[in-house]
């Protein structure tokens, strides 16, 4: 005897119901959404590495998985005792006189400045301002039980993480072999054209980052060296991890690069050092410019198959609704979006859906306008 079949508005109402239930479940526990994320890029990013090693080695997964962390601890550790050096090789060619330096300050700070008929006293901005921050340090150091528990829970979430991807990693073939056989064979086709849409996306979107970050690097150190900034390699290679967050990256690199400009200035042309810092400053902000409008849509976006105008305003987008987080996955959760919106269009209108390959980048500007003028010929 067939088992009797649920009716069309039992369905409707049972996912209406579910989608109601998984909205409520991400409300409710939101704050555990962005480390979730967090755990599975990591995942995402090392799985292809314990693979690799899996095939060589022929040990146990969990062990290479423990292998592969302890591996990316020991160089995450590692940059820092190898810049170290370099800097203190920098800071003794620099000879900073820290007397000197403090005797600027205070000399700068004693006079008075006209300006526009305005007398501006900084030595008077200076004690107000210090004055301000010790009445709000104040409560803050009274506050020691909510520093202490903020410590504690920002170590806990560390550890989430760090288990999460630690387990995405080891069962992810076994939850993606589960999922799979539970799908009903009539969508089983989409569903694997989809999955490997969206892998080529995001693997196209990784490779795209890391490529945008040498970039970065290799054009900071390169002018560094040339404008004499201090401690150019360093500085290099710190915009180019900081170019993973777009926007608030440049931000903190600029801060750290005018202080350095404004108290040790260029290490060979003889300017002021206010002068050189306000070149940095102009050079920073055109490159910003250049970065956001032409090297992110141009190297992320033709990666996950985007046009530069649809990634600017992504970056944006991302920026209001996850904030930080939101900023570097704008692009490939765009293009993500795109694939599952495509299909569910072709689906509500009865249209053939065929996926994408991420893998083919856009064609530039001048293919495009050459194969539009063809069609023109071609056409009567």
């Amino acid at each position: 005897m067939e088992r009797p079949r649920w009716p069309y508005a039992t369905k409707l109402t049972i996912s209406l119901l579910l989608l109601a239930f998984f909205i409520f479940l991400l409300a409710r526990f939101r704050e555990i959404i962005p480390p979730l994320i967090i755990a599975i890029i990591i995942a995402y990013i090392l799985n292809p590495i314990v693979n690799f090693l899996q095939c060589r080695i022929h040990l146990h997964r969990y062990l290479i998985i423990l292998f592969t962390y302890l591996v990316v601890l020991a160089i995450i550790i590692s940059i820092p005792i190898l810049i170290i050096p370099i800097l203190a090789g920098d800071i003794a060619a620099l000879e900073i006189n820290t007397q000197q330096i403090i005797t600027s300050i205070e000399a700068a700070l004693a006079q008075q400045y006209h300006v526009a008929g305005i007398t501006i006293n900084p030595g008077a901005i200076v004690t107000q301002v210090i004055g301000t921050l010790q009445g709000l340090i104040q409560p803050i150091v009274g506050q020691t039980v909510s520093v202490a528990m903020g410590i504690i829970t920002s170590i806990i979430w560390i550890i989430f993480i760090t288990l999460v991807s630690f387990y995405l990693i080891k069962d992810g073939a076994k939850l993606e072999e589960w999922f799979t056989c539970h799908l009903p064979s009539p969508v089983l086709p989409d569903y694997m054209w989809i999955r490997d849409e969206i892998n080529q996306i995001w693997s196209a979107f990784f490779r795209g980052q890391l490529l945008l970050s040498t970039v970065v690097s290799i054009i900071f150190i390169v002018a560094g060296y040339i404008l004499g900034l201090p401690f150019a390699l360093a500085m290099g290679i710190l915009a180019g991890i900081l170019e993973f967050l777009p926007s608030i990256g440049h931000g903190i690199w600029l801060v750290i690069a005018s202080l350095l400009c404004l108290f040790l200035g260029s290490t060979w042309i003889p300017l002021p050092n206010w002068v050189f810092m306000l070149i940095v400053i102009g050079l920073h902000l055109f490159f910003e410019q250049f970065d956001l409008n032409y090297l992110i849509p141009r190297i992320i976006g033709r990666r996950v198959h985007l046009p530069p105008l649809v990634v600017i305003l992504g970056i944006v987008s991302g920026a209001i609704l996850a904030g930080v987080l939101g900023i570097p996955l704008a692009a490939p959760t765009i293009a993500t979006a795109r694939v599952i919106g495509r299909y569910i269009f072709a689906n509500l209108f009865d249209m053939e859906w065929t996926p994408i390959s991420a893998a083919q980048p856009l064609p530039p500007p001048k293919t495009y306008w050459w194969q539009r003028s063809q069609r023109r010929e071609k056409s009567p």
